[in-house]
């Protein structure tokens, strides 16, 4: 397939790994919004009173000046604001000739009243905004560790990372992927559990358990392949003693390894969507022929055959799970994934990732309903390698940025505290 001119896709939108993120910015343009509607009431209710007859009693309207000040985060705010519309309704019931009836204590008790209950109410939400966002902050913590970023540089390897997860609020679920160094080779992994979001985990923290373990262990690839089909084995033995329908849990995977010295890729394919590589001008399907079955269904050891494909300097590969493939718009039409990838696969591996998640999201109406994990990986030049030193680690802009935001989650516990 030929490239085309890239398109836009809209990488700057809000749309993250982790799901849609509320800006700083977006925060204080909603108070200062509330501030310019809350002083609007006060000055139009104000003067449109002093000028509309006696009989016409409009300062009731004044409560509205602290109600809308209840978005604000600061309580001196909501003070101030009410003062200012209680010399509201002392103007107006003054000019209406009621400076000695009940009617102005009635009007000023009922601003204050507001003004006690916006500040009560402000309290709970704090306080239940202080405990989401301890549970947040350890639910980030468990969730790294089950599913840890990988290194932006590996190697001669630059890599990236995209994953949604179908569950709301959650960062990993049934998609997996990993990546070890041994000895002078990359070995990588990229599953799919069978189901999605949360009910899944369990299944994708064992899988990569076990490709740790054996990623180290195992000299030939074929053996970390079986090594990972006893390991899910051995799993769903243990679950079938809970669940019944243990027997019907598998894992499709890609099993990698990538030899420094070499320019070739390794892949065995369990099961799971052929990866795409991008070459000078090319993009291609990475089509394994004669696929093992899933982990987790007992393949024998013939079953796990290396195919091996070119994989010069400056080529790229994309592993993904069937997420991204299966993806439909509004009148049902699969996501384009190769074609996206043909206009998207000269771009640096980061940026072709987020360009692809927000693509794919744009596609999908703003809300994916399966889990999608993506991995882009490209090898550099003998030249940029020596540059960087052989592990070269870096920052990924995509992994910084979410390690920014997720900085934000910690910062807010320490704002409200932990009590």
């Amino acid at each position: 397939m030929t490239k085309e001119a890239p398109m836009d896709t809209g990488a700057h939108g809000a749309v993250t790994d982790g799901g849609f993120v509320l800006s700083f910015p977006a925060v204080r343009l909603r108070t200062l919004i509330a501030l310019v509607v809350a002083s609007v009431v006060l000055l139009g209710v104000t003067l449109w009173g002093v000028i509309v007859p006696a009989d016409v009693h409009l300062e009731v309207l004044l409560v509205a000046v602290p109600a809308l000040t209840a978005v604000v985060d600061n309580t001196r705010t909501t003070v101030s604001m009410t003062a200012l519309a209680c010399l509201g309704v002392v103007a107006v019931d003054v000019d209406d000739g009621l400076p000695r009836s009940p009617i102005l204590a009635i009007d000023v008790l009922g601003l204050l009243v507001v003004c006690v209950l916006v500040l009560v109410f402000r309290r709970v939400r704090d306080v239940d905004h202080r405990t989401l966002c301890a549970v947040r902050c350890v639910s980030e913590t468990a969730q790294k560790a089950l599913l840890p970023p990988l290194p932006c540089r590996m190697a001669g390897l630059e890599i990236a990372t995209a994953y949604r997860s179908a569950a709301a609020h959650a960062h990993i679920g049934g998609d997996v992927y990993a990546a070890e160094r041994v000895g002078d080779t990359v070995r990588m992994l990229i599953g799919d559990v069978r189901g999605n979001g949360l009910a899944a985990v369990d299944d994708a923290a064992a899988v990569i358990g076990a490709f740790r373990e054996a990623a180290h262990r195992d000299v030939r690839l074929e053996h970390v392949a079986l090594s990972l089909d006893a390991g899910v084995r051995r799993r769903v033995d243990q679950v079938s003693l809970t669940d019944t329908n243990a027997s019907e849990r598998f894992i499709t995977a890609l099993v990698l390894e990538i030899p420094d010295d070499l320019h070739v890729v390794r892949v065995i394919s369990c099961g799971h969507p052929d990866s795409m590589r991008s070459h000078g001008e090319e993009v291609d399907l990475l089509e394994v022929p004669q696929p093992a079955p899933p982990l987790g269904l007992g393949g024998d050891r013939t079953a796990y055959q290396v195919d091996t494909f070119r994989f010069e300097p400056d080529d790229t590969l994309l592993l993904h799970t069937d997420g991204l493939l299966e993806t439909r718009d509004g009148a049902g039409v699969f996501y384009p994934a190769l074609d996206r990838f043909a206009l998207l696969a000269e771009d640096e591996p980061h940026h072709l990732i987020e360009r692809l998640m927000s693509d794919l999201t744009v596609h999908a109406g703003g809300e994916v309903q399966d889990d999608v994990a993506m991995v882009a990986v490209r090898r550099r030049p003998p030249t940029a390698v020596e540059g960087a030193g052989e592990d070269g680690h870096g920052t990924c802009p995509v992994n910084e940025r979410v390690r920014r935001e997720r900085a934000g989650v910690a910062s807010e516990t320490d704002r409200y505290g932990t009590g």
